[in-house]
C-alpha cells in the first residue's frame, strides 16, 4: 500500500518458530501435530505438584544453528526466566522463557522487495532470539458455548526471533518473515507450517508524522498464520491508526487480532509491558553453558543458506540475481529447480530450467494452491520435458502443452509427445516449402512488406505455424521467412 502523505509506518516483528524436536523443551512428551487433545501433555508440562523440567539440548543447538546463520552473538551462557500471567491454556501460570540472557543477540537479514530489476535490497537488524516453551490452545468450536483447552502443544519448543523496528512498509515486512522462513528451513530446525502454527508472527506496528524522531504508540496483531494475511493486516492497521490520530483521537497500545473474514484487526486485550509478567530467574533451571568447541562444530556443518546458495546460482549457472533469488526463496524450490536440471544431464540449460520452475510451473501450483513438495509434475519428469525443448523435439508452446497434460496425469513426456504427434518440424526444406506455398498465396501482403510494413512478418508466421499445427522450428522459420521476404522496405 501507498502511505498516505505526510506519514510513515515503523514496524517490527516477532516470529514464533516451533523447533523441529521429537519431544518438549523441558519434558519427554511427543511434540507430533494432530494428535487427540490432551494425548501429548505429561505431567511436566501440566505443572503438577513435585515436577521438574528438564532442558532438551536439541533445542538448544537448533537455537544456537539460527543465531550462528544470521552472523548473531551465540551467548556461550544463557539462562531461563518465568514470564507470569494467568491464562486457561497455561496451566503452571507462568511461561518458562529467557529474558535477561537469551541464547542469540543481534544479526542481520538482507531482504528484496519488489521485483525484477526494480527489487531493492535492504538489511534488518534483529534484536535477540530466545528460546521458550509454547502455551497451550484454547479451542472455542463445538463446545455448547464453553471453550475447550488442548494442551498438547504446552510445553513445545520455540525461539522468538524479535527483530528491531526497522521495517516501514508490509511489502518489507512480508519480505523479511519469508525470509525467516526460508531460513529455518533450510536450517532443518522448523518445517515451517503456518498451517498447523509452527512459523507465527506477531507485527508490531505504529505510524508517525514523516521525518519525527518520536516513535508513536504501537499495537501488537497477533498470531498471523499466513504471509497473505500478514501483509493485509499490517495495512489495514496502519491506515486504521492514521485515521483515528487525523480525527483527533488517540492509538492505545494493544494486543489485537486479525479477522481475514472482515479483513480487520479487532481489539483483544491492552498491551502489557514487561514489568507486567514480573519476571524472575527459573530456580529449576541451572545456565545454559556451550562449549566453544561445541560451538565452533555446529558452525562449521552449517548447511548452505539461501543467500550462498543464491550466490553460487548466479556465479555457476549465470542466473540473474532476481532468477536466483526466486529459486532460492524456499529449499524446496532450490531442490525442484537442481533435480530438474540434473535430470538434463550433460545437456542441461540451468536458465531455461529456471524459467520453467519460477515461470510456468509456479504459475500451475499458485493456480492449484499447492507448494513444490505437491507439484503434480515430478523435477525429474520435467527435465525430461526440457530435455525436448534443448534438442528441438518441441518448441516452448508445444512444450507447454505437454506440460499440461503431464499435470493432468497422462504420463511422461516422450509418451505425451508420441501419442498425440508433438515433435516439432525441423527439416529445413520442409519449413522451406510451406513458406513458400505461404508467400505465393499472398503476393499482395509479400508486396506490403517489402513496402515497409514489418508488422506483417507475424502474419506470415502465424500463417505458417497454423500451416503446421504449431509443429515448425521457431527459430528455422524465422530464418527462412527473413531469407525469402527480404529486408523490410526494400521493395521488389
Amino acid at each position: 500500500m501507498s502511505l498516505q502523505s505526510g506519514w510513515e509506518a515503523v514496524i517490527g516483528l516477532e516470529i514464533h518458530t516451533q523447533l523441529a524436536t521429537q519431544s518438549k523443551i523441558f519434558s519427554g512428551a511427543a511434540t507430533a501435530f494432530g494428535a487427540e487433545p490432551n494425548k501429548q501433555a505429561c505431567a511436566v508440562d501440566l505443572g503438577l505438584p513435585g515436577v521438574l523440567p528438564v532442558l532438551n539440548a536439541e533445542a538448544v543447538r537448533m537455537a544456537a544453528l539460527f543465531g550462528l546463520a544470521i552472523g548473531a552473538e551465540v551467548a556461550l551462557e544463557s539462562t531461563f526466566d518465568r514470564k507470569n500471567y494467568f491464562y486457561p491454556d497455561l496451566p503452571k501460570g507462568y511461561q518458562i522463557s529467557q529474558l535477561a540472557q537469551p541464547i542469540v543477540r543481534g544479526g542481520t537479514v538482507v531482504i528484496n522487495v519488489g521485483e525484477g530489476d526494480k527489487a531493492v535490497q535492504k538489511t534488518i537488524n534483529l534484536t535477540r532470539a530466545h528460546l521458550e516453551e509454547d502455551a497451550g490452545k484454547s479451542l472455542h468450536e463445538d463446545f455448547a458455548g464453553m471453550t475447550g483447552i488442548d494442551l498438547n502443544r504446552a510445553g513445545t519448543p520455540l525461539i522468538e526471533i524479535v527483530s528491531e523496528p526497522e521495517m516501514s512498509s508490509s511489502a518489507e515486512a512480508v519480505a523479511y518473515a519469508r525470509k525467516i522462513h526460508a531460513m529455518v528451513q533450510y536450517l532443518g530446525i522448523c518445517d515451517g507450517n503456518m498451517q498447523e502454527g509452527s512459523f507465527r508472527v506477531d507485527a508490531n506496528i505504529s505510524v508517525r508524522r514523516r521525518g519525527d524522531p518520536q516513535l508513536g504508540t504501537r499495537t501488537e496483531v497477533k498470531n498471523v498464520n499466513s504471509f497473505r494475511f500478514l501483509e493485509r493486516a499490517i495495512d489495514y492497521e496502519i491506515t486504521r491508526q492514521i485515521e483515528l490520530i487525523e480525527e483527533g483521537g488517540t492509538v492505545q497500545q494493544q494486543t489485537r487480532l486479525y479477522d481475514p473474514d472482515k479483513d480487520e484487526t479487532r481489539m483483544m486485550r491492552t498491551k502489557e509491558a514487561a514489568d507486567d509478567y514480573r519476571y524472575f530467574p527459573d530456580p529449576d533451571l541451572l545456565p545454559v553453558v556451550i562449549a566453544p568447541e561445541t560451538l565452533m562444530a555446529w558452525k562449521a556443518g552449517l548447511p548452505e543458506l539461501p543467500d550462498a546458495k543464491a550466490a553460487r546460482y548466479q556465479a555457476e549457472y549465470g542466473l540473474s540475481a532476481y532468477d536466483a533469488a526466486v529459486l532460492t526463496s524456499t529449499k524446496e524450490t532450490a531442490a525442484y529447480f537442481e533435480q530438474t536440471l540434473a535430470a538434463m544431464g550433460s545437456a542441461g540449460d540451468a536458465k531455461l530450467c529456471a524459467n520453467w520452475v519460477s515461470g510456468i510451473l509456479a504459475a500451475q501450483l499458485n493456480k492449484a494452491s499447492l507448494d513444490t513438495t505437491h507439484s503434480l509434475v515430478r523435477a525429474e519428469a520435467l527435465g525430461q520435458l526440457l530435455l525436448r525443448v534443448a534438442d528441438s523435439t518441441l518448441s516452448n508452446k508445444l512444450a507447454k502443452d505437454v506440460f499440461d497434460a503431464m499435470w493432468a496425469g497422462e504420463g511422461e513426456p516422450d509418451a505425451i509427445i508420441e501419442a498425440r504427434g508433438l515433435k516439432q518440424i525441423t527439416d529445413h526444406s520442409v519449413i522451406e516449402a510451406m513458406v513458400d506455398a505461404i508467400l505465393a498465396e499472398h503476393p499482395d501482403k509479400v508486396a506490403e512488406y517489402r513496402g515497409g510494413k514489418d508488422k506483417l512478418f507475424g502474419f506470415f508466421v502465424g500463417l505458417v505455424m497454423k500451416a503446421a499445427k504449431g509443429k515448425a522450428n521457431p527459430q528455422q522459420l524465422n530464418e527462412v521467412l527473413n531469407v525469402r521476404l527480404g529486408p523490410c522496405g526494400a521493395g521488389d
